[in-house]
């Protein structure tokens, strides 16, 4: 329960990976080639409206100037009037164009959220065990709350208001070089010290930006992990401990966002305060400007006035401003940015590999007794194999299913089996016992390749299991685990989960023959009762009997119990063998038990030890060699 309080890659100065944000920008032009070109436009049109009153201010103001001189009321009202109502018509035009962009990007934001989770739960599904074996299901789980979140942001707020930002700022710098290129110098100074203050604190705000998110996934991690261990944690009285292991990665994840808050948070103050210095910089020297009839350089040409001096003060504010809101926008930006690295670094996550070409057909046979492919459901299957020159055989799948040699390590520097010989004929029950780590339930892991063999072969009605598809190897393949997982929907669902065109009469028939059907027809509702949380209102045998009737309704041709009656007392334990039997028939089960009683009528008994089979044969033969499978019989019905 101990906790590391350094995860990986928290310590680290790593900079913002600019290249993820690319990525985000590529996929929304793909996603929304029309919408969002559109939606620029409005932010762009919105933007340029919006420094507008600068000019059309100048332009008063120079008409009231020259009416102060002239007292030509009529000329300038001629001038004036038209000038408002242009503006006034542009604000409303540019209203439109704000309420059309911020419209059509909470769909983009959404849509493209939803495509984004529908990509991550879709490459999960390809990733291969061994991923969710070495990483924390919370952590996983933050990729779709927390990181997403951060994507919302950056998508809906930060990079319009960044877009906005930067095209007021660009349009209103022009517009006070064609005015005065001596008082942009002034401007220019200010904004200078703004991008220094914020390249200093908001580069700060970022690295730690950047822990947060790591240590929000950590934080979930050890969250999600002590939700589903709550039982052990109180059975051993851990409670303390395990807060007291909280609390070291809660205040981690504390420091980090306060650091990064703190940085973010005092960044606008500043540049805003600096921007008031500016404003009273840029009035006072152009009052004195106007005063001493400084000669003033333009674009335009134009000569010191107040009709350039005033505009140029809202100018100055509303430059320094969008500034402001730029520099603003970094945390948003910074967090986006990390979400989104750690997004692709899970889409990126190297896929479960499949070079498997022969795949699994129903099939029948004809008056000649050929086996033939076909569309219905027969209870014959095939392995469909293509060759080189265009043709196909068909294999009829028996469960021969063999390993020659194997040898194992989940590292490459430690071999967890060793020289594993495997005969499992048609219709043969070979049982796995031993030790826990002996490597049965690895042995079963490898047949339908969880795992990849390190050394060796392993053979399927004589062909290599690496040329058949994993989908359809496992199709193939009916298991039932130690640890039974059900899923939030009905009790018939679930059992349908193993073949989902089943029919309520034939999960139910299933239900009959794993010996579920009893206690299902006394729930409140029967096969139609509710389940959620893995089944929490249901007790373990119950949940273990559901997921044999799951395996039994699909099907399948070879079976792969893994501690199947584990969970079950010994009155169910007798209901379900006689079930199980049934279940068996005709089919090559592999069994992997540790009570013994179990495994007494199996063809073959395989006795493991540290990753070596030392013992082979059935009941009657172990017990005549009295050797370690005599030991553990006679000694206790339960390997410890």
């Amino acid at each position: 329960m101990k906790s590391n309080m350094q995860p990986k890659g928290m310590r680290t100065n790593k900079k913002m990976n600019f290249g993820c944000l690319k990525r985000v920008l590529k996929m929304l032009f793909s996603y929304y080639p029309v919408l969002l070109p559109i939606a620029i436009f409005c932010i762009m049109f919105s933007a340029v409206i919006a420094t507008m009153p600068a000019i059309f201010n100048q332009q008063v103001i120079a008409a009231i100037e020259e009416w102060y001189i002239s007292r030509d009321w009529t000329a300038a009202k001629q001038e004036i009037i038209p000038k408002i109502i242009i503006l006034a018509s542009l604000y409303v035009i540019s209203l439109l164009a704000v309420i059309a962009h911020t419209q059509l990007m909470a769909f983009i934001t959404q849509g493209f959220l939803g495509k984004m989770r529908k990509a991550l739960f879709n490459g999960m599904q390809n990733l291969p065990i061994k991923y969710f074996d070495t990483h924390k299901h919370g952590d996983i789980m933050s990729h779709y709350t927390n990181d997403i979140d951060t994507l919302r942001q950056l998508i809906s707020q930060s990079l319009p208001s960044l877009l906005q930002a930067g095209i007021i700022v660009t349009a209103v710098f022009a517009i006070m070089l064609w005015y005065s290129i001596w008082m942009t110098l002034i401007v220019i100074f200010g904004v200078a010290v703004i991008t220094l203050v914020t390249k200093k604190v908001g580069g700060g705000s970022g690295k730690f930006f950047i822990r947060q998110q790591k240590a929000m996934g950590k934080s979930e991690g050890f969250i999600q992990e002590i939700m589903n261990g709550q039982k052990v944690v109180k059975v051993f009285c851990h409670e303390k401990e395990s807060q007291s292991d909280f609390d070291k990665i809660n205040n981690q994840l504390y420091l980090d966002s306060s650091r990064a808050h703190a940085y973010a948070n005092c960044l606008g103050p500043i540049n805003m305060n600096i921007g008031n210095i500016l404003y009273v910089i840029v009035a006072t020297l152009g009052g004195l400007f106007l005063l001493s009839d400084f000669k003033n350089v333009s674009l335009s040409g134009m000569a010191f006035s107040l009709s350039i001096v005033i505009p140029f003060l809202n100018m100055t504010k509303q430059f320094t401003g969008n500034m402001n809101q730029v520099s603003q926008q970094i945390n948003s930006i910074v967090m986006g940015i990390a979400g989104a690295e750690r997004i692709f670094e899970l889409m990126d996550s190297q896929v479960e590999s499949d070079d498997g070409y022969v795949t699994l057909v129903n099939a029948s046979f004809d008056d000649e007794g050929n086996l033939i492919e076909t569309d219905k459901r027969t209870g014959v299957w095939a392995w469909k194999h293509p060759h080189s020159d265009g043709t196909t055989t068909l294999t009829q799948l028996k469960g021969d299913v063999r390993l020659f040699d194997v040898d194992f390590g989940y590292t490459e520097d430690k071999i967890v089996l060793q020289n594993i010989d495997v005969y499992a004929k048609p219709g043969q029950m070979v049982a796995f016992v031993g030790a826990t780590g002996a490597g049965k339930t690895t042995i079963t892991n490898l047949i339908n390749r969880f795992y990849d063999i390190a050394d060796g072969k392993i053979r399927y009605d004589g062909i290599n299991i690496n040329k058949i598809k994993k989908s359809d190897l496992r199709r193939s393949l009916g298991i039932v685990l130690q640890e039974t997982n059900l899923f939030t929907g009905t009790v018939m669902e679930n059992i349908r989960y193993g073949r989902l065109e089943a029919t309520d009469e034939e999960c139910i028939e299933a239900a009959k023959l794993a010996g579920a059907d009893d206690f299902i027809s006394r729930l409140p509702q029967g096969y139609e009762t509710q389940l959620s949380n893995n089944g929490a209102n249901l007790s373990q045998g119950q949940r273990q009997l559901i997921a044999i009737a799951r395996a039994a309704v699909a099907d399948p041709p070879v079976m792969i119990l893994d501690e199947a009656t584990s969970s079950i007392d010994t009155r169910t334990e007798a209901i379900v063998q006689k079930g199980m039997q049934r279940l068996m028939q005709g089919r090559t089960v592999f069994v992997i038990a540790h009570r013994l009683s179990t495994v007494k009528n199996s063809d073959v008994i395989m006795v493991l030890e540290k990753g070596k089979i030392i013992e082979r044969g059935n009941h009657k033969e172990l017990i005549e060699q009295k050797g370690k499978y005599y030991q553990l019989y006679t000694g206790a019905f339960e390997l410890e």
